[in-house]
């Protein structure tokens, strides 16, 4: 694949350090620590390998990847490793994407207390879906999920909103049967709107109260108990935006479908247009358009550009792809081998297991001469010289 003319580490590495010197003392550690990372990447300041074809001869040197979650040239690998491994979990069912999505107002809250109200976001959107499914009225059945946190818009704007993927179905209470859905539906939208709300606005006062919550400028006055309480009330009658989507076109789209946004960040480097010391022009996608192209060019101030990209940052060790209820990690190998069997569907073969010595390192990419497989031949560190010099045009990006 050809590299994008102009990258999001091109950007920080021209205008990062005037930036960062202009905000000093107002970013966070971590997301400088996401500023260096990308400039890094596939960079000498990494190291990197000498990888050669063992049938033409061709050799090329690769510099090694930061592999930060926030990094656009990181996502790709990072995607395809975690479809590989989530293949055995899929079922023969339909599948439903459902989306939560904060209202614009409580989200300004998250922005100053991110790991609270995100992990929130996802408490309250998992107990949603399975509190509904677990109705005798609706479904009478125990679901299992996978939910992604996006916190942006196309506009790189704050939007933080769940992605979840569910099974149509779910194992009966005593766990004896399959329950499928109804082709075609889940479940009642406005119902899950409704509990997904009040979730929320008691999570949020739970929060308060035990003093997780932090507010800054206009909404400063909101420390105070009374007025915080009299803020959310008239969240208790808005609609809240639940959506779901019509059911995928079977199991293997669904997971192709879930890598891309399990490992999607906030702007991708095909997006960009162009950059300079004043603007960042790049494409994005005006949902407000019913009909028509949608798609636009945004130009913002680079300055402005750099801080809507940080605000994306995650904290420090918290996980944005959660599994819950029958997909949850402990037990979910002995709940899809169960339901694999009431649904009279065969297990997946073992791989066999084999005393034969590792095969030498690879790269996953052929040789871009012949097609044959590359292998690495020499491993360098950050201020060594490779000892296998390819030449200078065959040199990777």
């Amino acid at each position: 694949m050809p590299r994008p003319k102009l990258e999001l580490a091109d950007i920080f590495r021209t205008h990062g350090p005037a930036w960062r010197r202009a905000n000093a003392g107002h970013v966070r550690l971590t997301q400088l620590k996401v500023m260096s990372a990308i400039e890094a990447c596939r960079t000498e300041a990494l190291g990197g390998h000498v990888a050669g074809c063992a049938n033409c001869g061709h050799q090329h040197i690769a510099y090694n990847s930061c592999k930060n979650r926030h990094c656009p040239k990181c996502q790709g690998p990072a995607a395809r490793d975690w479809m590989a491994a989530r293949a055995e979990d899929l079922l023969p069912v339909e599948y439903f994407h459902v989306v939560f999505t904060l209202p614009a107002e409580i989200a300004q809250i998250a922005y100053w207390n991110k790991k609270a109200v995100y992990d929130l976001l996802f408490r309250a959107s998992a107990e949603t879906v399975m509190t509904i499914a677990a109705d005798p009225k609706r479904l009478g059945a125990r679901l299992g999920m996978t939910a992604v946190l996006h916190t942006w818009g196309s506009a790189l704007t704050h939007h933080p909103h769940i992605h979840m993927i569910v099974p149509g179905g779910g194992l009966s209470p005593d766990g004896t049967r399959w329950i499928a859905c109804k082709p075609g539906f889940f479940l009642h939208v406005r119902v899950l709107s409704r509990l997904f709300r009040r979730l929320c606005l008691e999570g949020l006062i739970a929060l308060h109260r035990a003093g997780d919550l932090a507010f800054f400028g206009d909404l400063a006055g909101l420390a105070e108990s009374a007025a915080f309480a009299a803020w959310l009330a008239p969240f208790r009658k808005s609609e809240w935006v639940v959506y779901a989507k019509p059911p995928f076109g079977g199991p293997e789209a669904v997971l192709a479908y879930l890598s891309r946004y399990t490992h999607r960040i906030a702007i991708s480097n095909s997006r960009l247009l162009s950059a300079d010391a004043g603007t960042v022009a790049f494409r994005w996608k005006d949902y407000r358009i019913k009909q028509g192209d949608r798609q636009k060019v945004m130009r913002l101030a680079t300055d402005e550009f750099i801080r809507r990209f940080l605000i994306h940052v995650l904290p420090d060790g918290f996980h944005r792809i959660r599994h819950y209820g029958l997909l949850a990690s402990a037990n979910r190998k002995a709940n899809i081998a169960k339901i694999r069997a009431l649904l009279g569907v065969p297990q997946p073969a073992a791989a066999p297991k084999t005393a034969a010595e590792p095969a030498p390192l690879s790269l996953r990419e052929p040789c871009p001469c012949c097609g044959a497989q590359m292998r690495i031949i020499e491993i360098f560190r950050h201020g060594q010289t490779p000892r296998s010099r390819a030449p200078p045009r065959e040199q990777a990006a």
